[in-house]
């Protein structure tokens, strides 16, 4: 029996145990009708008790007890009526030894099998799970679960806007489950990976509300975050740069989870003192929840070779010089934040980027990777912003002498690039791992 399976199960042994504490009290008021209400609904509950065992494991032991409560339940009905006879109150002991016998039976034969589930919002981030999800789906004694769920843009005013889903856009060799045909009550899983740490505290999106981590808690062993990016790494005793990344340390999915699995050690040390600092408890509680293992990020970048990876047809074209032979692969990265803080300058850089890789196409090819969040973060928080890049998007992608990569496979683009250029962002730690070359973009060479 599951873990969700067992929760059911003692919920309906509390009822049934509710049930005999107010028989007891019937029998001794002489109020027959209330006893024998009581016994229809102790017979209902053992039914379904009965039911979800047999569909969890038919063999189960506590099957028989079940049977010879349901009779005694019928015995009990059946002689209860105007007066009730001396032995009633004898077998509602019985009724009770029956249950705690069913009871300890559920509690040690239990099911050695794991369930884990694995709750992605968008497809792009999904390399910050994948090794994770292989390596359970690998696993003879795990069922492993990926239940993409849904997310909102938000307005201005911090309403839902469009809702999406992405469940169709994962690599073919994963099994998706829907997350409305998946009860989360029923099965409780044993252990939840999430990587979306923000809940309500994101002005731009929202994954569904009842997917917030708080949320999660309540139907799972365990809630385990993974974050979907990589930071750069930095002196846990550099006081400015810890500041600048305080935000990431004590985002909710940090706070509700139990376990929370970072880049690093180092890493590790900056979470656990920014927590300390922010929370009051201490360095031991925080310490045992904040693990520096690594990221999936870079299992999947070291994993992948430029010949495993199927490249549209539409690129090859792009990338293969007249000869048969390649050209230099320069990954081109826009982030969020860049945009936001530089506005109308940014933009201007970006024009000239293009300009100068355009007369250069003959041996080097752009391969543009914007951050996937550009177009809802502009729309919510700079309209005006958004309306000058799109038409420098749409000139890009009509031009057609570069790449326009805003497909969720980051691991792809990585492979087939030679170096990295653009805004700081996580893709240049996952660069750094790769030791392929990177040149950070600024906006005050034009």
């Amino acid at each position: 029996m599951r873990r969700g399976q067992r929760k059911l199960a003692g919920n309906y042994i509390r009822l049934l145990n509710q049930a005999h504490d107010g028989l007891k009290r019937a029998f001794e008021l002489r109020r027959y009708n209330i006893a024998k209400d009581l016994l229809e609904q102790c017979q209902e509950i053992a039914i379904k008790l009965g039911e979800l065992i047999e569909s969890a494991d038919g063999s189960n032991r506590s099957i028989p007890l079940l049977e010879d409560y349901c009779e005694l339940v019928y015995q009990i009905y059946e002689k209860t009526g105007s007066d009730c006879p001396a032995d009633s109150y004898k077998t509602c002991k019985k009724l009770r030894k029956n249950i705690v016998q069913v009871e300890n039976i559920i509690k040690h034969d239990t099911d050695s099998r794991m369930e884990v589930v694995f709750l992605p919002y968008k497809a792009s981030m999904w390399d910050s799970l994948e090794s994770v999800w292989k390596a359970a789906e690998e696993d003879p004694d795990c069922d492993a679960y990926v239940i993409p769920i849904p997310y909102y843009d938000k307005n201005p005013d911090g309403s839902f806007r469009e809702e999406h889903y992405e469940g169709d856009l994962y690599p073919d060799y994963v099994p998706i489950t829907r997350y409305d045909e998946y009860d989360f009550e029923m099965h409780q899983p044993d252990i939840t990976f999430i990587h979306n740490p923000y809940d309500e505290c994101n002005y731009v999106t929202s994954v569904h509300p009842l997917f917030y981590a708080k949320e999660l808690k309540n139907y799972t062993g365990q809630l385990v975050y993974i974050p979907y990016f990589i930071l750069d790494e930095i002196d846990p005793a550099d006081e400015e740069m810890v500041k600048g990344i305080e935000h990431f340390c004590i985002a909710p999915g940090v706070i509700h989870a139990d376990k929370v699995i970072v880049q690093s050690e180092k890493m590790r040390q900056i979470y656990i003192n920014v927590l300390v600092k922010h929370t009051g408890k201490n360095k031991r509680h925080w310490g045992n929840k904040i693990l520096g293992l690594g990221s999936p990020k870079t299992d999947k970048v070291l994993r992948i070779k430029k010949n495993d990876i199927e490249v549209p047809k539409e690129w090859l074209e792009l990338i293969r010089k007249p000869s048969g032979e390649w050209k230099k692969v320069i990954l081109y990265n826009t982030s969020v934040g860049a945009l936001l803080a530089q506005d109308e300058k940014m933009i201007k850089k970006m024009q000239g980027v293009f300009r100068i890789f355009k007369a250069m196409q003959k041996e080097v090819t752009l391969l543009w990777r914007p951050h996937p969040l550009i177009q809802a973060t502009l729309e919510a928080m700079r309209p005006e912003l958004w309306e000058a890049y799109r038409e420098m998007m749409d000139e890009y992608r009509k031009e057609g002498w570069g790449i326009y990569d805003n497909t969720p496979d980051l691991s792809r683009a990585i492979a087939l690039s030679d170096g990295y250029y653009g805004d700081p962002s996580s893709l240049v730690q996952l660069y750094r791992n790769v030791k392929m070359p990177i040149m950070i973009q600024n906006t005050e060479i034009q």
